[in-house]
């Protein structure tokens, strides 16, 4: 960790607190669409929307910050989400499910651009350091793992409307962030020339290269997956088996939690052992979540299933990141970044927009058991790698 320089340290402390934006809507979206939403089946749109907004903004995102900087865009972006959280909260207040799903989308645009924080960590440090700065970056969500939720159950009371409360205090929240993203300087883009003489290539010349599947495919999946059972889970709890809400919001916090905690080590476990090993591990993570989440709707298999999801997701997602720079060369940068978080959210949008469609018309049972064939496509990817490497 000492090795890291300042400018990873600033986006973490950034990330953890743009990052409690996601744990905000997660814990409380799904409950807001509930007394909001024309049909309990759009309930968990909210959470959806977030994750449309960051779907469609990845690739507009990089090439603003091609052609204005990092610094710039994280600045502006920011003030656009202070904005977003507090068009969240009117429209709650005024019992608008449209309107707060709106604005929740335009929170996801804003974590489009937080997404870029770990790539912005990994240009600050030497290729070996990589995966340990984008491991370290991702630490923030470890405090947005409390803060987010705490915004919601603290924010519930506080205006007429439940909840309204809890964006204003996002608001805030997001405010304090901007102070840190002056202080950051973003390092200068890579000379091309310095990495290679020849043109940009195409992307159908980078998506030719075996790597750059098992990297976008691994962080899309370990996304995907992780969105699809997290999504649901809420609501399942909450709604579907009467578990108290101080409950789901402990299970939501833990599971947020154990997304981040592996990246105290996750990233030094990859420069160790490699993607590849790491990579399994994840799947295994996974693997075992949907066994014990289908085994008893119990709290503590809930709490159990969820842990070993965080860390699944975490092993999978550092790992497909901390492969990407092995697919381009400087001057390609931009493209594939962005192309690489629109398959991630893409694929995040899609299981968000039918993870509560999916729980409340079959249930949690059968939400499980949805996700398996996913996991035989990570299975049958990373036997592909092994034996092209």
């Amino acid at each position: 960790m000492q090795k890291l320089n300042r400018n990873v340290w600033l986006l973490a402390v950034a990330s953890a607190l743009g990052l409690s934006t996601a744990p905000l809507v997660v814990f409380v979206g799904g409950l807001i669409g509930s007394e909001l939403a024309p049909d309990k089946a759009m309930a968990t749109l909210p959470v959806a929307a977030i994750v449309v907004g960051t779907a469609m903004a990845v690739i507009p995102i990089a090439r603003l910050m091609q052609s204005y900087g990092r610094s710039t865009v994280f600045r502006v972006n920011i003030l656009m989400m202070i904005c977003a959280a507090l068009g969240a909260a009117q429209a709650i207040e005024q019992t608008s499910f449209w309107g707060f799903c709106f604005f929740v989308m335009l929170l996801g645009v804003g974590l489009a651009a937080i997404q870029q924080y770990r790539f912005a960590a990994m240009e600050s440090v030497d290729e070996s350091q990589h995966a340990p700065a984008a491991s370290f970056v991702l630490l923030g969500g470890l405090v947005a793992a409390f803060v987010g939720p705490e915004l919601g159950q603290v924010g519930r009371e506080l205006f007429d409307q439940h909840y309204s409360g809890s964006f204003v205090l996002l608001a805030v929240i997001l405010a304090l962030s901007l102070p840190v993203l002056f202080v950051f300087k973003a390092p200068k883009p890579v000379d091309s020339q310095q990495r290679s003489s020849s043109e940009e290539r195409t992307i159908f010349e980078i998506s030719s290269q075996p790597v750059f599947w098992v990297a976008v495919l691994s962080a899309a999946i370990a996304y995907a997956v992780m969105s699809y059972v997290m999504t649901a889970t809420p609501v399942t709890m909450h709604n579907l088996m009467g578990h108290s809400l101080e409950d789901t919001k402990w299970v939501i916090q833990i599971h947020i939690m154990s997304m981040y905690i592996p990246s105290f080590f996750s990233g030094f476990l990859i420069q160790r052992f490699g993607q590849l090993k790491m990579l399994w591990l994840g799947l295994a993570c996974y693997a075992i979540t949907i066994a014990i989440a289908w085994s008893d709707p119990q709290l503590v298999h809930f709490y159990v299933s969820l842990i070993l999801l965080g860390v699944g997701w975490n092993l999978l997602f550092v790992s497909g990141t901390s492969l990407l720079p092995q697919v381009y060369k400087g001057n390609e940068a931009y493209k594939v970044q962005g192309i690489n978080d629109f398959s991630v959210f893409g694929l995040q949008a899609m299981a968000s927009l039918s993870s509560g469609a999916i729980v409340y018309a079959f249930g949690w049972t059968t939400l499980l058991f949805s996700a398996i064939p996913v996991l035989c496509i990570q299975l049958a990817l990373l036997v592909f790698w092994k034996r092209s490497a």
